[in-house]
């Protein structure tokens, strides 16, 4: 979901420093799993850890370092023959689970195991996903591609994925709207833009974490210093999410 920024990051990072990083992109819960197997020692999140994943550190006898670096959104597209770019948050809500709605013809998500996702059943109330007219594919490019080609269809994406598309892209998000979303429990419907970010007036917002497992002062320690930096919070600034240091 947060691939783009993290790969600005690095970049920046080794052309620094004397480091090297592998960069692999995979489903929040693949994310989880890597780091309780021991198999990564640095990651990041869309969330921070819970009381239940800490324990689990715990009884490995792991104490995470965890850093927050940046606020990330949410954003809900639809085809660029949709007039309509403005959408409530309950009405979605209310679609996922099971209530059909004139509105949306149907939801589309990157992953069934994405942070996506899980922020949006946690919202919803909801364990999983329903069973129609609910989608999912391998990534955020996938749901951009599948929404241009599909009216009424409406995808659930990372911001970072519209903020900093790859070029090849370009014409796909070109052929998409950004909806305005109404929340909960305010009047107004508002765009996932860097400002809405920092006035917390757009309703689906959540923050970006760097977990270091790593035990010991490394690189861990280095990347997660950098990017709370100045540098690493300027970045995050050009890349259209908000950096967590103003």
């Amino acid at each position: 979901t947060i691939t783009p920024i993290m790969e600005d990051q690095v970049m920046v990072f080794e052309s620094k420093y004397d480091a090297k990083f592998t960069l692999i992109s995979k489903s929040e819960t693949e994310i989880l799993n890597s780091l309780f197997k021991k198999e990564a020692k640095i990651a990041v999140i869309a969330r921070n850890l819970t009381k239940k994943e800490l324990n689990i550190f715990e009884q490995s006898k792991i104490v995470p370092k965890i850093t927050k670096f940046a606020i990330d959104g949410i954003a809900f597209v639809t085809n660029k023959s949709s007039n309509d770019t403005l959408i409530a948050l309950k009405d979605v809500i209310g679609f996922m689970k099971g209530e059909r709605s004139s509105k949306i013809k149907g939801l589309v998500f990157d992953n069934p195991n994405s942070s996506t996702v899980s922020y949006m059943n946690d919202l919803a109330g909801t364990n999983g996903l329903a069973a129609k007219d609910v989608y999912t594919f391998k990534t955020n490019n996938e749901v951009l591609k599948f929404v241009s080609e599909n009216d009424g269809m409406i995808g659930v994406v990372g911001v970072n994925w519209l903020s900093q598309p790859v070029a090849s892209m370009n014409s796909v998000i070109d052929n998409v709207n950004v909806l305005n979303v109404k929340g909960l429990d305010r009047e107004g419907y508002y765009a996932p833009s860097q400002n809405n970010f920092a006035e917390g007036t757009y309703p689906l917002l959540r923050e970006l974490y760097i977990i270091n497992c790593q035990g010991s002062t490394g690189l861990g320690m280095g990347i997660a210093s950098f990017m709370a930096g100045d540098i690493g919070q300027r970045i995050v600034l050009k890349s259209g999410l908000l950096p967590y240091q103003i």
